[in-house]
């Protein structure tokens, strides 16, 4: 099916899938979020794909989600609705996270709060040597959710998730390679061959060996992640109507 803000490029056995909001430093917006998480279910029928490179654009991965998007604030009629809308995060996250082919996340330029939490429900993550990583959702009153918390704290333990999430430090490409985030430094805007390398011998290897294992350790890894993190779209919800959020928000959309 056609995507306004997402293409998919076939390279043999292997997918690029690149996601392009054309402005807004590719800060992920409602279409885009179920766009990407109708395409990681495409792939979930797809036998001949073996490995899938993830990526934004040259100049950022993503700024996260999209707060000056009025659609990222609405209201739905019925707070059913509401829920199923702030879990939409949840189920991109999920979805790419359960795909059975290898995924690598390319990150060039940035890739923020949300972006980061995407990458991280990827099997490898590249990140540029010009990029950074950045959580900021404390920051601005929000608590990181799309079930990346726990994801991050099997990556880097539990004193440096707090670092990362409480202090909203930048990491550069190096300091993120030494405590375990990404695989991988590319080159300066190059982020995809580097990540296209590591996906041909994902895809180079028996594919349903490969499918079986990947599963495997995601079950043992992530065993208790839902248990932990079920309710993040909830805290969200509760978070954001803080008084100290609403100002920080406030403050944030004003920027230029």
């Amino acid at each position: 099916m056609p995507y306004k803000n997402v293409s998919i490029e076939r390279r043999g056995h292997i997918a690029i899938v690149r996601f392009d909001r054309r402005g807004s430093l590719n800060a992920f917006n409602q279409a885009t979020i179920l766009e990407l998480t109708q395409v990681a279910r495409e792939f979930q029928d797809d036998l001949d794909t073996r490995a899938v490179v993830l990526t934004g654009t040259t100049s950022a991965f993503s700024a996260g989600i999209d707060l000056k998007d009025s659609a990222t604030w609405e209201t739905p009629e019925t707070d059913v609705a509401l829920r199923h809308r702030s879990y939409r995060g949840v189920r991109l996250c999920k979805a790419w996270e359960e795909m059975p082919q290898v995924t690598v996340a390319a990150m060039d330029g940035l890739a923020v709060g949300a972006g980061v939490a995407l990458a991280l429900a990827c099997d490898f993550r590249v990140l540029a040597r010009d990029a950074y990583l950045y959580v900021p959702e404390v920051k601005i009153g929000l608590n990181l959710q799309w079930g990346a918390l726990p994801r991050l704290i099997s990556l880097v333990g539990p004193a440096r998730a707090k670092r990362i999430v409480l202090l909203c430090e930048r990491m550069n490409p190096q300091q993120a390679l030494d405590w375990g985030l990404i695989e991988e430094i590319g080159e300066p805007g190059g982020a995809v061959p580097t990540a296209l390398r590591l996906a041909g011998m994902a895809a180079a290897m028996p594919p349903a060996t490969v499918g079986m294992v990947k599963e495997a350790i995601n079950a043992t890894a992530n065993a208790l992640h839902h248990a932990s993190a079920y309710a993040d779209a909830d805290q969200s919800a509760f978070t954001r109507t803080f008084k100290d959020a609403i100002a920080a928000r406030a403050n944030f959309v004003r920027k230029p």
